[in-house]
């Protein structure tokens, strides 16, 4: 069974920072992780995602690049997204998802949720201005 849990939601100022993590456990081998993200009334959108295994390869949604960040720790293995520059617009519950076995797919959707099999229980973000 796969499990994933994340932490380190809250509340931040606009322009502040904030980091997330969510640990994957389970038989899931070789997988590509990421992080979406569902503010009210409004679908569950994919924000950065990640492959970690012999080399790295990370995608972001347009309207966190250059901002978020995702990383792997493998000997953890544990997904993060470091947030910089907090805006209001990011306010959301984060989810952390991992997928398998859709590579290929994944690799020309790399925000599609429906190829990450995995889902954690999600994790509030809020930004006041």
């Amino acid at each position: 069974q796969v499990q994933l849990l994340e932490s380190g939601g809250g509340s931040a100022q606009a322009g502040g920072s904030m980091r997330l993590s969510c640990e994957v456990s389970g038989s899931i081998y070789n997988y590509y992780g990421g992080w979406f993200r569902q503010a009210p009334g409004k679908e569950r959108e994919g924000v950065a995602v990640i492959f970690s295994g012999g080399y790295t390869y990370t995608y972001y949604s347009d309207s966190v690049k250059g901002r978020f960040t995702i990383s792997k720790d493998s000997a953890k293995n544990t997904l993060y997204l470091r947030m910089n520059s907090l805006e209001p617009e990011d306010t959301a519950m984060y989810y952390c998802g991992a997928g398998a076995g859709r590579f290929m797919d994944w690799r020309q959707f790399p925000l599609r949720r429906d190829l990450f099999n995995y889902w954690g229980q999600g994790t509030q973000v809020t930004v006041s201005s």
